[in-house]
Parts: structure tokens; C-alpha cells; sequence
């Protein structure tokens, strides 16, 4: 049956922005979220918006969350600020096999992460690509997104996934769902105390 938060969440529309490096694969993993099939897609210029309920067999089944897909072309970056605003999570997607490219990607998630309104905002880190040769490993991602580094608050969850074909998608989505919900629960703790 679940806890009244859980039934609540359910009824609730979560508020998710998509970030990372242009040709990450953030707007084919949105589209693949939303159709459960693959799309052709072009760069986003701007960013791609849709009202999604998430269909895997865990927690997060059944739940509707509003996705923003904000493009990665650098001149696009300085909007990932104003989207990710009060969030209730963000998707960082990565190109595991784009390792010139890692330490800009590193560079771009600490500075969203740092903003004082997406302190302890969950993060699922989508490590994309991972049907391709020479992919890295979700272990290999985290140290050279220095995942450790980032503030205590924040929760995060590392994803291997390929989104063509949608693996590993549906359980990033989950961990992303409980990491939201355990946040929540937390903040209304805090609010009682006070």
C-alpha cells in the first residue's frame, strides 16, 4: 500500500532538468523515456521540454515528472543556471566514450552543482554510450567527474546506460525517484523541527 508521501509523490509532477555536453545523448534518453522507442534527433538549440510517466517496473513507475532538455553547445551553458533553479533533479548526461571531452564535462557538472539553489539536489549521472568500444565504467566515470568531490548534500547515483535502446534507463530512474523522495522526507523533517 506505501506511506501517504509515497501515494502523494504519485499525484505529484517532478520538476527534472537534463544537462550535459552537446551530443551526450540528452534528447535521445528523453525520448526514449517518453516513447520507449529511439528517435532520430538533431542538436537542441535551446532546450526540448515534455511531460513524461515513467513507465519502468520500479519505484519510479507510474510517476510524471516535466523535463527540461537544455542544450550543451557551450554558448547554450550559461542557460543550465535559471532551468535547474528549485529542480527536484537534475540528469547529467555523459558520453562514456568521449574521453577528450570528460574534464570540460567535469567541469561543467561542478559549477551547476555549486549554485546555492542546487545544493543537496539529487543527481543521476547517465554514463551514455555504454554499448560502444572503449566505453569507460560507471567507476572510471565517477573519479573523472571527481563525483566525490562535489558537497556532502548532495546525493548521486552513477547510471550505465546505452539510450538508443533504453538500457539502464528505467533504473536510473528509479534511483533518481528514491534519491527525490528520501530529500523530501528530509526537508519536511526539517520543517517540523522548526
Amino acid at each position: 500500500m506505501g506511506n501517504s508521501f509515497s501515494n502523494l509523490a504519485a499525484f505529484q509532477s517532478l520538476h527534472i532538468v537534463m544537462l550535459g555536453l552537446d551530443s551526450a545523448g540528452k534528447t535521445t534518453v528523453l525520448y526514449r523515456l517518453k516513447f520507449n522507442e529511439f528517435v532520430n534527433t538533431v542538436p537542441t538549440i535551446g532546450f526540448n521540454t515534455e511531460r513524461i510517466r515513467l513507465g519502468g517496473a520500479g519505484a519510479s513507475r507510474g510517476i510524471s515528472c516535466h523535463f527540461w532538455d537544455v542544450g550543451g553547445q557551450e554558448k547554450l551553458r550559461p542557460l543550465w543556471k535559471p532551468y535547474s533553479r528549485c529542480t527536484d533533479g537534475i540528469v547529467y548526461v555523459v558520453d562514456s566514450v568521449d574521453t577528450e571531452r570528460l574534464e570540460e564535462a567535469r567541469t561543467e557538472l561542478h559549477k551547476i552543482t555549486r549554485f546555492a539553489e542546487n545544493q543537496g539536489t539529487p543527481l543521476l549521472v547517465i554514463a551514455n554510450k555504454q554499448d560502444l568500444p572503449r566505453a569507460l565504467d560507471v567507476g572510471e566515470i565517477e573519479r573523472q567527474l571527481a563525483l566525490a568531490e562535489l558537497s556532502p548534500s548532495t546525493p548521486y547515483h552513477v547510471q550505465p546506460a546505452c539510450a538508443i535502446i533504453g538500457e539502464g534507463l528505467d533504473e536510473g530512474m528509479d534511483k533518481l525517484y528514491e534519491m527525490i523522495v528520501k530529500r523530501r522526507k528530509s526537508l519536511k523533517q526539517k520543517k517540523k523541527k522548526q
